[in-house]
């Protein structure tokens, strides 16, 4: 499908209020790229383009060969995002949910595979309503995973997990990142971007202050926030 997206002096402008001011980067296969940044840098907006979900106001966005305004069905299956809002169906099971999104991306099998994969096999015929806030981002990244995506977007990803639960993810994310899919993690916890980044963006104003990436993750990120947020 495409093994790079490729950013190039993308704004986003809300009425007066400018929130992205020029963002180029390009993102890499095998790359987990920590997209750091203060409240209001413009993290969620560039990972809402990113998506699909958002258009730009100016500037390029290519997926591969695949421009951001000819994203179809086949491409939005290949991008999984894990955001704020779960996207989930609360009067639906766990199971059911992903046997939905499956349908929805034009897969389907996985969803006993994906359940067992976040630790959700107890849980997986509750209604989701039933959820604790943990086990809601658990599903949603099962959700995001339904089709096998070669782009995945994560917005604090870590929110509601208890220690088991972060040290799974980060797990599957490693095994994701080595694996050969693209990811772009916003998170507050520098702790867990430390051991899995080896591409860390640090937005500021709508602005790049920072772009590196590197073949082994980032021992000291927290200098590197420190020195560019």
């Amino acid at each position: 499908m495409f093994d790079h997206v490729t950013v190039e002096g993308v704004t986003k402008v809300y009425g007066r209020q400018r929130a992205l001011g020029g963002v180029s980067l390009r993102l890499e296969a095998g790359r987990l790229c920590a997209l750091l940044g203060p409240n209001g840098a413009g993290k969620s907006t560039l990972l809402g383009i990113l998506s699909t979900l958002l258009r730009p106001t100016g500037g390029e966005v290519r997926f591969g060969s695949v421009q951001h305004r000819q994203a179809g069905r086949t491409l939005r299956g290949a991008i999984g995002l894990v955001a704020h809002e779960s996207f989930l169906y609360g009067d639906l099971t766990g199971r059911e949910n992903l046997r939905f999104f499956e349908r929805l991306y034009g897969g389907g099998g996985r969803a006993q595979t994906l359940l067992s994969r976040v630790g959700l096999d107890e849980a997986a015929d509750r209604p989701v309503r039933t959820y604790s806030r943990g086990m809601q981002q658990r599903l949603a990244l099962a959700r995001a995973l339904c089709g096998q995506p070669r782009l995945l977007l994560l917005d604090e990803p870590f929110t509601g997990l208890d220690s088991s639960g972060v040290a799974a993810l980060r797990t599957l994310l490693a095994e994701l990142r080595d694996g050969g899919v693209i990811l772009m993690l916003v998170t507050h916890d520098l702790a867990a971007a430390a051991e899995l980044a080896n591409h860390v963006v640090v937005l500021r104003r709508g602005k790049v202050a920072f772009d590196h990436a590197q073949s082994a993750p980032f021992a000291r990120l927290d200098e590197v926030y420190a020195a560019h947020a």
